[in-house]
């Protein structure tokens, strides 16, 4: 599990806290690792605190949306290895300048390499590793390398988020670096690339049985001659197969409740709790380690009896009910019982991630899995613009009614139009596994195996 290793030290390069150098305040309220860095930048500059964070993370989400798939076409012409090698160097940069020094100067150097990065690498890292996973994985065992590969990523992000407790403020971005610096070179060493055929034998799967033998050579040459993905070769990935394009929709909704609790959930904790930075982390450990614990542990064993479809809408609808109860905590208990029992809240994006790679080829692994992330990142834009203002109406004395949890809810509530599209996913599991099997020989018998299991 080489892209496991490597995934996890490039999140425990991530969350370190930051330094002001204008305020010389210690931000230590961890959260996902790429919102970290920037709670720091907003308190530097001089707009509302509501549009400077809207502005950032559009420009980010934006330009997450764009190179993603651009990056991972490109790693189904080249290799995963020299695509991935781009987003891990370059996440070298930004820690190294202020682990040098966080004068002002280097600080703006910094923010400006830091915000370039994450567009082009953020979501790229992962999207590179689910495509290596699919490459080296029998279809019918890819959901559980999926939730393990998510799991080592929660677990690293447990890991960096304890261990900033305990290093110095001076320390933080020298080990930053050197983590991320590790990271590069245990992929460059270690990480063995994908071995993509390149005779013209990757073909799009086509839905007809009949193909006439001209259209198949034609078909050879528009694939060989196109490097770079358009915009409606991208439609049209969607367009002729309707078990992704309907995964499109889950990973739109899903990943809308992960953006929009981002934006809404601290300021809902501070107004209703009075939350320190202290709680705010507690919070967010306590549901990262049963995050770890169900990835790791629990999602190979329920994808084996139940699959990776029922397991999806479960945990669509099972996450739903959780942030209605969330929306109507009382006491201040409350948010830490919810954290714990949100165990299975992080299994959809594994299990689409999943499906959507078996309705695939190796020649596209890298395609599908990053138009899934551009989606994804799409979130980043509509999520503040709508959830943000809705929390501060339902905390403030303006609010319609009385329900100041009622944009927790309505954010849960995106879960419930997921699980509804998610029900309707309905893959062929043999045509996964043929897939699978005839653009990679190596799982040629495994996937005999599981033919005739089933």
């Amino acid at each position: 599990m080489s892209p496991c290793l490597l995934f996890a030290l490039e999140e425990m390069s991530a969350p370190w806290p930051y330094t002001s150098p204008a305020s010389n305040k210690r931000f230590s309220v961890m959260l996902r690792p790429q919102m970290e860095h920037w709670s720091a930048i907003l308190r530097c500059l001089s707009l509302s605190p509501f549009w400077r964070g809207v502005w950032f993370m559009q420009v980010i989400g934006l330009g997450m949306a764009w190179f993603t798939p651009l990056i991972g076409n490109l790693s189904d012409q080249y290799g995963r290895k020299a695509l991935l090698t781009l987003p891990v160097t370059a996440a070298i940069i930004p820690l190294a300048i202020l682990a040098y020094s966080r004068a002002t100067n280097f600080f703006y150097a910094y923010f400006a390499f830091r915000t370039v990065t994450d567009m082009v690498g953020f979501a790229s890292i992962n999207c590179l590793a689910l495509a290596f996973l699919a490459d080296n994985t029998r279809a019918d065992k890819r959901a559980s390398a999926f939730g393990i590969l998510s799991g080592v990523s929660t677990a690293a992000f447990v890991c960096a988020t304890v261990s900033a407790r305990f290093l110095p403020e001076t320390q933080t971005f020298q080990v930053g670096a050197i983590v991320s610096i590790a990271s590069a070179v245990y992929m460059r060493i270690f990480l063995k690339d994908t071995k993509l055929e390149k005779d013209g034998e990757h073909l799009p799967l086509l839905s007809q049985t009949n193909v006439d033998h001209q259209d198949v050579e034609s078909s050879k040459q528009v694939q060989n001659s196109e490097k770079i993905p358009s915009v409606l070769d991208i439609v049209s990935l969607f367009r002729d197969r309707k078990i992704v394009s309907q995964a499109a929709v889950v990973v739109f909704f899903s990943s809308l409740v992960d953006c929009g609790m981002q934006y809404s959930i601290l300021y809902y904790l501070k107004a209703r709790f009075h939350f320190n930075k202290d709680q705010f982390a507690d919070v967010f450990l306590i549901g990262s380690l049963a995050g770890t614990v169900s990835l790791l542990f629990v999602m190979p064993l329920l994808v084996e009896a139940i699959g990776a479809e029922k397991l999806l809408s479960f945990s669509l609808l099972y996450g739903f009910i959780s942030w209605g109860i969330y929306s109507l905590s009382w006491s201040p208990w409350v948010p830490y019982a919810l954290a714990l029992s949100f165990f299975f809240t992080y299994l959809p994006g594994p299990c689409i991630r999943s499906i959507v790679s078996k309705q695939v080829g190796s020649h596209e692994q890298g395609k599908v899995q990053g138009c899934i992330s551009g989606i994804s990142s799409l979130t980043a834009v509509v999520a503040p613009l709508v959830f943000s203002p809705l929390t501060a109406l339902f905390l403030s004395e303006q609010a319609p009614f009385y329900y100041p949890g009622f944009s927790i809810l309505c954010i849960g509530s995106m879960n419930l139009i997921a699980f509804i599209q998610s029900l309707m996913i309905r893959s062929d599991p043999c045509t996964a596994i043929s897939n699978s099997s005839s653009d990679n020989p190596s799982n040629v018998v495994g996937a005999s195996t599981a033919t005739e299991e089933t």
